[in-house]
């Protein structure tokens, strides 16, 4: 029997030895280590990167730059939901625990066991929050055990609302995305408070594997993760069975291209960006600095809405171009294939215009994937656009079959229907003409395909929308808009131009005689305009034009000035045609309003003049109001009538442009308190083809967006000036008729060939 004491006594006191050797190096690390460990003023004192962001004047996301992208929220403002989700995907025992959950460890260890393999671990929120501050990711018993230290340190230092409040701004969730209150917004559009379970849910799956779960990359993979974590919520008593039931089948609308932004305002974020990193170059994407622009939501999303639809109008009007690219199809063995979505990978949604490949195609119908698992039919009118590019005699390199990447889209009744990226870009601008602020900037079709900004750095032909500004010229020379000017031919023989003699034409080829000056700018005659720049002097008139901020280089003293062959951009063209607008000032377009810090204090703020200040008119009064005059005409009676007859309003001004060769259309015109300029071309200037003119090309966009800001804006006319009177005068045509004229002046009749002006180069 002691034999057998013995046998049994033995190693009962051997494991003991060794459970107490072992008990005492803990103890000596634990001395050692933890006096050692790292401040936790990083924890107590956190200062995130926060990024850069910028806002439309009434305070609408539209940007934010740097490299974590994150939105800070306090713990209390975090809805229930989302903080359930975590806990049931992350740690369920988080308010229990001191740090380190040992039921969790026992429970991981069981169930890799049984599972055979390395399937579950028990990391705490606390542990996670000490290695995404502390440690790094490597996998060793050393690192373990300084993050067993770390979190019993963090729990002894920090309540816990405290260390979840860290986690959930701290952990990454893909998509440069750190911390849920950022994540909300990238893959759903909304802030952390308006999520429902299935979207908190979703998100609250992520910090397992980011890049594995991710909504946008793997779909699938993540709604899998999604059903675990909301049939953990019900375990766990969080949400009953109807709202799990309710959650599991909810539709989930992720946000696939890259706005993440209630707004369409890129072109501007980038110009904000800009300014701010150029005012602070050290930290301007880590300090949480916050620009707010001029710009209206309502204007943006019309001028947005306006411009797209109008370039896609544009495309519709000139055939469909065949497929976008080929992808190879020979792995994919179903509609569902995870290959497809690899496939798609490469090309970006445009808002609505959705890329998508061809399953099967013939002349009844197309099935085609959608990035996301949906296939699509496209049959009857949804194909019309499409037609020629489906047969056999259509190119090999464009025809639609197996394979082909198309765009589709839903058209007004929901139904899908082949479209395509337009190959035209366009921009547009508006802004306040008395002050300078910007409304509304829409630089480019797409910012993802062209982030090249039209409105700042195009330089473009103007063709007859500049004429308004040589006609303004005429005035300040003593002409008025009763003046009669011959629309006749004109030829400028070779021994005056220097090369080649010079045959201007009318637009229209149209030659109607002698006519008032106010008729011509009605009807965009080039021979009136030619003969007034040639009778004001173009050395004068190249001059004179920089008052309304034009470049004198970008416009050449030759008679092609009065034909707008020069180069604008359409900033210029908002900042000159508010000259008119505001009664004869100059101001200056803006689109920063302030810049402030993360405590709200401004740090830079914007300085706008205002018209009115006399130091700031560049025209006499009297000039701007038959400016005014002569341009509503043009847009009741003459090359833009199109805008008074559908927005039902006769206080509309502006004009009409289109270059030779239809490569550039513009209208650029406004009312009282907006002004506007529409532009559209080929980036490599070519013809857009025939017909393509300004009022047919451009108007649109800016009736668009002029019929929805000025929806409540009631009719408002420029009040008469001083030194203006009324007389009756001849109109050839039409009889004597009454019109404006300077008190000192008289009206001027001028020849059908004026001499040339003695101080004129000759024309190019």
């Amino acid at each position: 029997m002691p034999n057998v004491s013995r046998w049994v006594l033995y190693p009962i006191l051997f494991v003991a030895g060794l459970a107490a050797i072992a008990v005492a190096l803990a103890a000596v690390v634990l001395t050692l280590t933890y006096p050692n460990l790292p401040s936790l003023e990083i924890l107590t004192d956190y200062r995130p990167k926060v990024p850069l962001r910028v806002y439309t004047a009434d305070g609408d996301l539209i940007g934010e730059f740097g490299e974590e992208r994150r939105a800070v929220v306090r713990i209390q403002d975090v809805p229930d939901v989302m903080k359930q989700a975590i806990l049931a995907a992350e740690d369920e025992r988080f308010y229990e625990h001191k740090g380190i959950d040992a039921l969790g460890v026992v429970r991981a260890a069981v169930s890799n066991v049984i599972g055979g393999a390395k399937r579950q671990g028990a990391s705490t929120i606390t542990q996670q929050v000490a290695k995404n501050f502390f440690l790094s990711s490597e996998k060793t018993y050393i690192r373990k055990l300084y993050e067993a230290l770390l979190s019993f340190k963090i729990e002894s230092n920090l309540t816990k609302d405290q260390i979840f409040e860290l986690y959930i701004n701290q952990i990454y969730l893909g998509q440069r995305a750190y911390g849920f209150g950022a994540a909300a917004q990238i893959y759903f559009g909304k802030p952390i408070k308006e999520l429902s379970v299935a979207e908190a849910a979703m998100l609250a799956g992520l910090p397992k594997a980011p890049s594995a779960f991710n909504p946008v990359v793997n779909p699938k993979r993540a709604k899998l993760r999604q059903q675990y974590v909301l049939r953990r919520m019900r375990e766990l008593g969080f949400i009953d069975d109807r709202q799990l039931d309710e959650a599991s089948k909810q539709p989930l609308i992720v946000k696939r291209d890259t706005n993440e932004y209630g707004v369409h305002a890129e072109f501007v974020a980038e110009m904000a960006r800009q300014i701010a990193a150029e005012q602070f170059p050290d930290d301007v994407y880590t300090r949480g600095l916050r620009v707010y622009t001029t710009i209206i939501k309502n204007d943006q999303e019309a001028a947005y809405a306006a411009l797209r639809r109008n370039a896609l109008d544009y495309d519709r009007r000139h055939g469909y171009r065949g497929a976008e690219a080929y992808v190879e199809m020979k792995d994919v063995t179903s509609e569902q294939d995870e290959t497809l979505d690899e496939l798609l990978q490469d090309f970006h949604d445009s808002e609505d215009l959705h890329p998508a490949i061809v399953l099967q195609a013939d002349s009844k119908q197309v099935r085609a994937y959608r990035r996301g698992g949906e296939a699509v039919t496209i049959a009857g009118d949804g194909l019309k656009f499409a037609t020629r590019m489906m047969d056999d005699k259509a190119p090999p390199n464009k025809r639609l079959r197996r394979g082909a990447v198309i765009r589709v889209q839903k058209d007004d009744k929901g139904n899908w229907r082949i479209t395509q990226m337009p190959e035209v870009e366009s921009a547009f601008l508006s802004a306040d003409p008395h002050n300078g602020a910007v409304r509304a900037l829409v630089g480019g079709f797409d910012f993802n395909r062209n982030k090249f900004n039209h409105v700042t750095q195009a330089w473009r032909q103007p063709g007859s929308s500049f004429k308004p500004f040589i006609y303004s010229g005429a005035i300040e020379k003593g002409f008025m808009p009763a003046s009669i000017i011959d629309d006749a031919p004109i030829s400028i023989p070779a021994s005056v131009t220097g090369s080649q003699a010079w045959e201007p034409k009318n637009y229209d080829g149209k030659y109607e005689g002698p006519m008032r000056m106010r008729t011509a700018l009605t009807k965009s005659k080039n021979m009136v305009s030619i003969r007034l720049l040639q009778a004001s002097g173009v050395n004068f008139v190249q001059d004179y034009v920089t008052r309304f901020g034009f470049d004198a280089d970008k416009h050449p003293p030759y008679l092609t000035m009065a034909l707008g062959a020069g180069s604008v951009t359409p900033w210029q063209m908002v900042a000159a045609y508010s000259v008119f607008a505001n009664g004869g000032y100059r101001i200056q377009p803006y689109v920063v309003r302030e810049i402030v810090d993360e405590k709200g204090q401004v740090l830079a703020q914007a300085q706008p003049i205002t018209a009115g200040e006399e130091s700031l008119r560049v025209i006499d009064p009297r000039n701007a109001y038959l400016m005014d005059s002569m341009l509503r005409d043009v847009t009741i009676y003459g090359t833009a009538a199109r805008a008074s007859a559908t927005l039902k309003r006769r206080d509309l001004a502006g004009k009409t442009g289109t270059t030779n060769e239809h490569v550039d259309a513009w209208f650029c015109g406004y009312q009282q308190t907006v002004v506007g300029c529409s532009w559209i071309g080929f980036d490599q200037p070519k013809s857009m083809g025939n017909g393509e003119t300004g009022g047919s090309a451009a108007l649109p966009a800016w009736i668009s967006y002029m019929g929805k800001v000025l929806k409540d804006v009631p009719e408002s006319f420029m009040t008469q000036p001083d030194g203006l009177v009324a007389l009756e005068t001849p109109n050839p045509g039409k009889g004597p008729a009454k019109e404006l004229f300077y008190k000192e002046n008289v009206p001027i009749a001028v020849e059908p060939e004026p001499p040339q002006d003695p101080d004129a180069k000759p024309i190019d």
